[in-house]
Formats: structure tokens, sequence, C-alpha cells
């Protein structure tokens, strides 16, 4: 099945330059990434011990925020910019990278944050993919 983000990669006018399928992985991860650190997050709120989750809170909402700011610089195809794309692939792997750890930490009493985790590792995975091959 092809994806909404193969389909507007595919019909955009100009040559990306870059290999569409690990453009699109890298996209749609970052896409999914932002989803799960922002129902993470959300869901920590809702836990009885709020207090115990604020660094998990923050760092779910400083990778969600990366990854959306990336997501959409890689989105926009026309007049890439290669060096602001591989810093931002970077941050996101940092970002990540940071969330994922955290997340493993409360991973055992929290599902939520052990999705979360997967997802971010996932997530950081695709940016390295795609920042080796730029």
């Amino acid at each position: 099945m092809v994806t909404q983000t193969e389909e507007f990669l595919r019909l955009h006018p100009r040559e990306s330059g870059t290999d569409a399928e690990l453009l699109r992985s890298c996209i749609e991860r970052l896409a999914t990434c932002v989803q799960a650190c922002t129902a993470c997050a959300d869901a920590c709120l809702g836990e009885s011990d709020v207090a115990g989750l604020v660094s998990c809170l923050r760092t779910d909402l400083d990778c969600a925020d990366v990854c959306r700011a990336a997501e959409q610089v890689l989105t926009r195809r026309t007049e890439p910019r290669p060096d602001l794309e591989r810093s931002l692939l970077q941050t996101c792997v940092v970002a990540c990278s940071q969330c994922a750890l955290e997340c493993e930490r409360h991973a055992e009493a929290h599902e939520h944050c052990r999705l979360c985790a997967d997802t971010c590792r996932l997530c950081e995975e695709a940016c390295r993919r795609l920042l080796a091959a730029l």
C-alpha cells in the first residue's frame, strides 16, 4: 500500500536528489514519533505520580517539538536546505535518544513509556540512515 507521504513525494514537481525511500521512511517515523511523544506526555500527566514523571514529560515534549520541526522541513522539497536538514536530523538523533532513555526508565511501570521509547528508537534509526545518505 502506498502511503500519503510516498504519494506527495512522488507527485512533487521537483526531483529531491535524496533517496526517496529513506526520505519517506524518515518523514513517517518523525510524524509517528511526534504522536507517540505527545501521547506519552499526556499519559504522564494522567498518572498519579506526576511529580516523578516531570523529566519524562519534559523530554517527551522536547522530542515531539524537534521531530515536528524536522518533519516539516524535510517534507518541503522545493529548494531544500541540506545543511539545515542535516542539523535537524542530528538534533532529532539526540532528542530521540534522550527521550528513549528517559522513557525506558519508566517502561516497567508505564506501558505508554515503553511504547514511546520503542518509537523513539525507530525514529532515531531512521534519522541516522537519512543523515548518512545526505
